[in-house]
Formats: C-alpha cells, sequence, structure tokens
C-alpha cells in the first residue's frame, strides 16, 4: 500500500478533541490552544506517515497509535504554560523554578493592588500626578545607607541603565577576571556592547591590581566597573582590587565607580550561613557610587534590578529615556514594598521564604523528613524510604562554592528516572533529584505546609509503577 493512502489513518482535529474532552484533558486548557497542539501533532503524524513508516501496521492500530499520541501532544499542552512546583532539589534561589517564591504579605500586597486602581503615580497629598519612582526610595536608602535610589524591572536592566547613563559614547575599565556570563548566556560584554560605552579591559583572568586601573584612565573614561564573582570562584595564585580601593581611586580622579554586586543582600551574610558575601550597605560605605542587585535572588523578593547610590548618579539614571522601557510594574513594587518591610520590621529572616529556607536548622529539617520517610512507609511497599544528610546551595548565582547542611528523604524505586518523569508530569509538579538508582528530596526547599502535598505526588508516582 502507499504511504499517501496510509493518510486515511490519521483521525480528525474534532475526534480527537471530542476524545480529549471525554478524558478531562480540556477542563484546564482553553479549547484553541488545544486544537493548535492538535493540529501540530496530527501534520507531523501525516510527515511520518509519507516518510514510509508504519508499513508494518494495519490501519486500525495505526489510527489508535497516533490518537494516543495526538492526546499525549494535548496532555502536554496543558503544562506547558506556568505551573506552580515543589521544589525539592535543595537549591533555594533555582533560577529555573523562578528564583524566590514570595512572602505571605508580598502576595497579599499584589492581589490588593491588582484588584482596583492604585496611587502607582498619584500623589494623594496634592491631588496631581507622582511617580512610580518614590514608591519605595525610602526603603531602600534606610536599608542600604545610600543616597538615593531606583528600581528597574531585573539586574541586567539596571546594569544596562547604569552603565549607558555614566559611559555612553565614553569607556568603562572593568577586569578581566570579571566579564561573567550569567544564564541563557548573557554576557557583560553583551550588555557593553548595547550601552553605547567602550569595554577596556585591564589586569589578567586571575590576577587585577589597582595599578592596572589606573594606567588605563584616560580622558574618555566614564566609570569604573567592579562585578562580584555571585556565580563562579577563581581559586589560587589570585588578586583582586577591592571595592574601597577602586573607590578610593574614583575619587582621586573624579570618576564614578559601578559595582555589580548581583544578587546582593541587604542582611549579614553570616546569618544566612553565608559568611563573607558582601552586602549592599557594605559597598555604599566602602564608597561605590552606584551599587546594582537583583529583586529575586538573596533579599527573596520579586524580580526587579535594584540601584542605589550617590543623588547625583541615581538622578541621571531616573531621567536617563531609557528608564521608561526599563521601569518596573505596579506589582513588582507592590511585592518589592511588602518584602522591604519586612527587612525593615527586622522579621525577614522568618517571614521571607528565601532567608526563612537559607536559616532553617538542620534539626528542623530532620523532623520533617523523618514524619514524611514514615509516612510513605507505611503505604508504599517494603519500606523504600529513609532520611538522609544532604547539602543544599543557595542558588541564583549566589555563593557557588558553599553548601548549606540540610536533610531529606530517599526513596528507593526500580526506574528512579521514570519515576522523576511522572512526578514532573504529575499535580502538583515536583523536581526532585536522581541519584544512584533513588529519588531523593531535600526539604529545605519545601515549605513545612507542602510537605504533605510532596507525600502524596511522590505515593502517588511511586505506586504507578
Amino acid at each position: 500500500m502507499e504511504p499517501v493512502e496510509r493518510l486515511r489513518a490519521v483521525p480528525s482535529v474534532e475526534g480527537v478533541l471530542r476524545k480529549a474532552d471525554d478524558e478531562g484533558l480540556l477542563d484546564d486548557l482553553p479549547r484553541p490552544l488545544a486544537a493548535r497542539a492538535v493540529r501540530r501533532a496530527l501534520d507531523r503524524e501525516r510527515r511520518r506517515i509519507l516518510s514510509g513508516m508504519f508499513v508494518d501496521v494495519d490501519d486500525e492500530t495505526l489510527r489508535e497509535d497516533i490518537l494516543e499520541r495526538a492526546l499525549e501532544t494535548v496532555r502536554r499542552a496543558g503544562s506547558e504554560g506556568l505551573v506552580r512546583v515543589l521544589n525539592a532539589t535543595g537549591i533555594v534561589v533555582h533560577t529555573n523554578l523562578g528564583r524566590a517564591p514570595l512572602s505571605s504579605a508580598a502576595i497579599d500586597s499584589i492581589r490588593e493592588i491588582a484588584s482596583g486602581y492604585s496611587t502607582l503615580e498619584f500623589d494623594l497629598a496634592s491631588g496631581t500626578r507622582g511617580s512610580r519612582h518614590d514608591l519605595v526610595r525610602d526603603a531602600l536608602v534606610e536599608l542600604t545607607g545610600a543616597g538615593d535610589a531606583l528600581v528597574t524591572n531585573n539586574n541586567a536592566a539596571a546594569v544596562l541603565l547604569a552603565i549607558n547613563t555614566l559611559a555612553a559614547g565614553r569607556e568603562v575599565v572593568v577586569s578581566r577576571g570579571e566579564l561573567i556570563e550569567i544564564g541563557g548566556s548573557f554576557r557583560l560584554p553583551d550588555v557593553f556592547a548595547r550601552s553605547g560605552a567602550r569595554m577596556v579591559e585591564v589586569g589578567t583572568t586571575n590576577r587585577t591590581r589597582l595599578e592596572d586601573y589606573e594606567e588605563a584612565v584616560r580622558q574618555q573614561t566614564g566609570c569604573l566597573m567592579k562585578a562580584h564573582w555571585s556565580n563562579y570562584t577563581i581559586a589560587g595564585f589570585v588578586e583582586t582590587v577591592s571595592i574601597a580601593a577602586l573607590a578610593g581611586l574614583g575619587d582621586r580622579i573624579g570618576v564614578p565607580v559601578l559595582h555589580d554586586l548581583g544578587s546582593g543582600l541587604l542582611t549579614d551574610g553570616t546569618a544566612l550561613g553565608l559568611p563573607g558575601e558582601p552586602t549592599v550597605r557594605e559597598s555604599v560605605e566602602a564608597g561605590a557610587g552606584i551599587v546594582t542587585m537583583s529583586g529575586d535572588k538573596l533579599l527573596g523578593g520579586p524580580q526587579a534590578g535594584i540601584i542605589v547610590g550617590r543623588r547625583d548618579l541615581v538622578a541621571r539614571m531616573r531621567s536617563n529615556p531609557l528608564m521608561r522601557a526599563l521601569r518596573p510594574g505596579k506589582l513588582t513594587l507592590a511585592a518589592l514594598a511588602a518584602t522591604l518591610d519586612a527587612y525593615l520590621g527586622g522579621d525577614a529572616l522568618e517571614s521571607v521564604p528565601v532567608p526563612a529556607m537559607l536559616t532553617a536548622s538542620v534539626g528542623t529539617l530532620e523532623v520533617r523528613a523523618r514524619a514524611l520517610a514514615d509516612g510513605l512507609n507505611r503505604v508504599l511497599r517494603d519500606d523504600p524510604a529513609r532520611v538522609v544528610a544532604l547539602e543544599a546551595r543557595a542558588g541564583g548565582g549566589s555563593a557557588p562554592e558553599r553548601t548549606i547542611p540540610s536533610s531529606g528523604v530517599a526513596v528507593r524505586v526500580p526506574d528512579a528516572t521514570a519515576c522523576s518523569d511522572r512526578l514532573r508530569g504529575g499535580e502538583p509538579v515536583v523536581v526532585a533529584l536522581v541519584r544512584e538508582g533513588e529519588l531523593v528530596f531535600d526539604l529545605r526547599t519545601v515549605a513545612a505546609e507542602d510537605v504533605s502535598l510532596l507525600e502524596q505526588a511522590i505515593i502517588k508516582a511511586v505506586d504507578s509503577r
């Protein structure tokens, strides 16, 4: 039989949609999106038939196989958007899983502001136009000791705005050892290329001295830049210039210093188990003219770029035409304000999820792990679950070589990879680790109230083997 004659085995789009509806696959997936997914699937099947596949399969079997593959496409389409995930990887600020989970106060603030109109750019006292840039300025100034503050939609935007404002058409002097690349192949040199500034590299990959910066300074120099090693380390024969020394040079020659802290900290890193990690206040006090950081990493707030520093420099950035393209929306500002309030109130370590996860005691996690293991062993055959000591990480490009003692549960299953796949396709979605043939669940990144959900998801995934 010619391949073209086998095309009659391909079911219709409506036929697949009716079957999908019968199985409840359209309950959470809009029908137009399901139809698009089915059309793509059936087009793919037609190409496979015309290529000569399925020659040994009768039409009825072929039709059933195609129908099942098309239905699987609909199932996957239902989970291709944003879906809540239980993160059992032990990576606290997991970039691929949305970075920082927000506090209940931040979520409440978003709900309140999103439900109606707000004072985003309205001054209640005068009844005239206000500025969104004033909404969290005081909180950031108070927490960092800076002269002024500004918020963008992410830290890459903050760095772009800073370089464009300080050095468009001029030069930025930066160490070769600090030309960082972050997730998604985003490289610092690419920011320079788009900012209108020219990058001047000094020093070597592993050693840069103050005199290297001094020798590179000339009339065209717009600023000196330092980028914190937040997502990598260089060890051994290494020399770097401190932000204080670089700021001193900047003061002597009248050139501002930009310090990109990346993840950034508003509180003492020792309290988070990250001793030595620089804080924003330390950078400001050391003399950096501008400091940039992310709002959704160690700070534990929404995705945002935070700029703090000298009043005159921040004022120039605020009036830069780029700022309109990079400004944050009302929901970001609502969540950020609530998060900053927790730091101002002194309860961030308890109420903001990221610092709370980082500071949770191993003893507390062991208690949760024991309860989870006992619950699994009561239901699953052969007592497959056991409590294990683990090492968690801050994640999000923060403290790359530091681990945090943690506790979790390892579950012995016949096919850990297949079970992990079922967990990612379940409800709730669970992302866990696979190690030496076992599923491993690190409880440092699972909220206490979610442990019971995790237990149910594991039982469902393992029982379906």
